[in-house]
């Protein structure tokens, strides 16, 4: 068995820890070796945050290096073009269409860039755009944006529907349960 590397990209506060130890979690329940290391930038601040998931037989190290990533979960549009060095040839990017203003565009030294995605396919990249903070909404919560993710990439990951809501039920707080699988399933069926 071939190990497959994740990374999930975002900006602080989004929640990609949280959606990397439900990853952590589901694979290492269906008996996967698992590796997952966590990079965060400034993320108290609004800054990039970056964390490696990589699973297998066997896993020796947990870093994705350029060109190694099989999927790429962006929680923020800039996040999936500043990472996107890391995607494999025949990998995928999920990328949710919010935008979220560095703080060189909020202090006015710089323009957000358009066509951030567009750009990515015009290369060549295989990219799923899809807008997840109105899905998250839709489910309860804005801050739900992390699980909605995690639900469209779950086809990725050839994992049963029944293991990623186990997994969902056995990492975030219970009064929270619901509203997450909600926000799983808009994700899953977008």
């Amino acid at each position: 068995m071939k190990t497959t590397s994740v990374m999930i990209v975002g900006v602080g506060g989004q929640g990609s820890l949280l959606a990397s130890k439900l990853l952590g979690r589901l694979l290492v329940d269906c008996g996967y070796d698992v590796k997952v290391s966590e990079v965060h930038g400034m993320s108290q601040r609004g800054g990039s945050v970056v964390t490696y998931v990589r699973f297998g037989e066997k896993v020796y190290s947990p870093i994705v290096t350029e060109g190694e990533a099989d999927v790429i979960i962006a929680f923020e549009k800039l996040e999936a073009a500043r990472y996107s060095s890391f995607l494999k040839k025949d990998g995928t990017i999920i990328a949710n269409t919010q935008s979220i203003d560095p703080m060189p565009v909020i202090i006015g030294a710089a323009e957000y860039p358009e066509g951030v995605l567009s750009e990515l396919t015009d290369k060549g990249l295989s990219v799923e755009a899809l807008d997840a903070l109105a899905l998250a909404e839709q489910a309860g919560s804005s801050k739900a944006v992390n699980i909605v993710l995690m639900g469209r990439a779950a086809k990725y990951f050839g994992i049963p529907y029944e293991k990623w809501i186990s997994a969902i039920e056995n990492t975030v707080k219970p009064k929270f349960v619901e509203m997450n699988i909600k926000a799983f399933d808009l994700g899953y069926n977008s």
